[in-house]
């Protein structure tokens, strides 16, 4: 049978979305996260900023119930899905693109595309997302293989789109992208935001963090040691440069 969705908590607070409280993670008998909170607003984009090995993709993995044993609280949307299984939580409408972006290579594109369930009304429809992804559309019959790094990070991103999922977790969606590519990558996570979509990022590359996101936490060993408005970005450089080294 898979997993009921629990109640709404009575006393959610309707503009945030995702709400982490004490989250802890280990990865068999490695303890990876310990304690982490953090708050994201529905419309919001949300970076995740730290060295490697701080805990930011341990922390997408944990929201979506990929690490081993986790404990604490992720209330997405004023229900607890703590002990909700990966699959029951991608149902209740959390996208996930791990850094591997998941394409099948025996699949062509507009295959990739249709092959998740939708989980919500309201996902983009295929013209819609060939209108976002130029690229997509002039590549629909391309094997999965057949794509550059960059077209694969735009279908992996476009699929959540057609599922109607409203909260996207991209993990470092520039990695090793062409910085024209880096570019178009920023142009539609700030189309995607205008539409009303929520995105948690975790991305290296600061400077194109500091283009799309409203808001950042720090993580360091495991924990969220920091938070900036992107507004006071320059005025932070000094105590970010000690976590980040930018």
């Amino acid at each position: 049978m898979p997993d009921a969705l629990p109640p709404v908590l009575p006393d959610a607070i309707t503009d945030v979305m995702l709400a982490i409280r004490d989250l802890h993670a280990w990865y068999g008998e490695s303890h990876v996260l310990h304690g982490v909170n953090l708050d994201i607003r529905r419309g919001e984009v949300v970076t995740l900023l730290g060295r490697n090995g701080a805990g930011k993709t341990s922390t997408l993995r944990a929201i979506m119930g990929l690490t081993g044993r986790r404990t604490g609280s992720v209330v997405f949307e004023g229900r607890e899905t703590i002990r909700m299984s990966p699959d029951a939580i991608g149902r209740a409408g959390i996208g996930y693109c791990p850094e591997e972006r998941g394409i099948f290579a025996s699949l062509d594109v507009t295959e990739n595309l249709m092959l998740p369930p939708k989980v919500r009304e309201g996902g983009l429809d295929i013209p819609t997302i060939h209108a976002l992804f130029p690229n997509l559309k002039e590549r629909a019959r391309s094997q999965g293989t057949k794509l550059s790094g960059g077209e694969q990070q735009m279908l992996a991103i476009a699929r959540i789109l057609r599922t109607g999922a409203p909260l996207l977790l991209l993990d470092e969606p520039t990695e090793g992208l062409a910085p024209v590519i880096v570019q178009q990558i920023g142009a539609m996570i700030r189309e995607i935001k205008q539409r009303g979509y929520t995105v948690l990022l975790v991305e290296q590359n600061f400077r194109f963090a500091q283009t799309v996101a409203d808001r950042h936490y720090v993580m360091e060993h495991g924990r969220v040691v920091d938070s900036v408005m992107n507004h006071e970005m320059a005025g932070s450089m000094e105590r970010l440069h000690a976590y980040l080294g930018v």
